[in-house]
């Protein structure tokens, strides 16, 4: 279906409900430790420190003000940040509306983005199976993360993060697909799926604000393969904190 030229929903047959079934596998993800608030508590505390290395990685891009609100939403918004759990009640409320009405590129980049979720998620509970005890640190997480393996959804993990931008980075280049979405600001509050309408929006500004996304996404992939192949192969310092600093400084 088209709206003022634009492709608006999900026409493949068959696969109406796609949406809803990625949020219903996220939401359970997300009580995995439900009956052990020891390792609960671990969970929390592994995703704390992604997302602080993650950043750490990446400072000199968060210093950039070309690239600073791409870094957050990334790291803070789509992994492990935000408020998740209203996304995930916004969801469940309005899926189905999403499916039919959302522009077609705007619901494809959401859809990954659960895609991205759901595979973080179960492999945050593979490394916290297999921490050592004590504080996260780079060589406890290091351990947890061989001892989990799974090497090749670590590869599809990276290669998310790539093609989300990617989404994001198309849309924000047809004003009109943008505008569609800021202009169900007002309806998506009155719903009651706010929470969900604000994360796609923050999405989009950010992406939007770097005019062009090419050089932020390649080096993001670089980097986080490097760190990948260095973990598997057990090399000290894998993300390289003490070989160079990050502030100011990109490859």
């Amino acid at each position: 279906m088209k709206f003022l030229g634009v492709e608006v929903g999900d026409e493949r047959r068959g696969q109406r409900g796609e949406l809803g079934r990625l949020f219903e596998r996220n939401a359970a993800l997300r009580d995995v430790f439900a009956g052990d608030p020891a390792a609960r508590e671990r969970l929390a505390e592994l995703q704390r420190w992604q997302s602080q290395r993650l950043l750490r990685s990446h400072a000199d891009l968060r210093a950039s003000a070309r690239y600073r609100s791409a870094v957050e939403f990334f790291f803070q918004e789509l992994y492990g940040g935000g408020d998740p759990r209203a996304r995930d009640r916004d969801l469940k409320r309005v899926h189905r509306v999403m499916e039919r009405l959302l522009p077609r590129e705007a619901l494809r980049a959401m859809m990954l983005a659960i895609e991205l979720e759901l595979l973080s998620q179960e492999l945050d509970a593979e490394v916290v199976r297999g921490l050592p005890r004590g504080p996260v640190t780079v060589a406890s997480y290091a351990t947890g993360y061989r001892g989990a393996g799974r090497r090749p959804d670590r590869e599809r993990q990276i290669e998310l993060l790539g093609i989300i931008g990617s989404y994001l980075d198309h849309v924000v280049r047809k004003p009109i697909i943008h505008s569609l979405v800021r202009l169900a600001r007002g309806p998506a509050h009155a719903a009651g799926f706010g929470s969900l309408q604000e994360f796609l929006e923050r999405g989009l500004d950010a992406f939007e604000a770097m005019h062009g996304a090419g050089e932020f996404l390649s080096t993001i992939r670089e980097r986080e393969l490097r760190c990948m192949e260095r973990v598997f192969a057990g090399t000290p310092d894998p993300f390289e904190f003490d070989a160079r600093p990050r502030q100011g400084e990109r490859k």
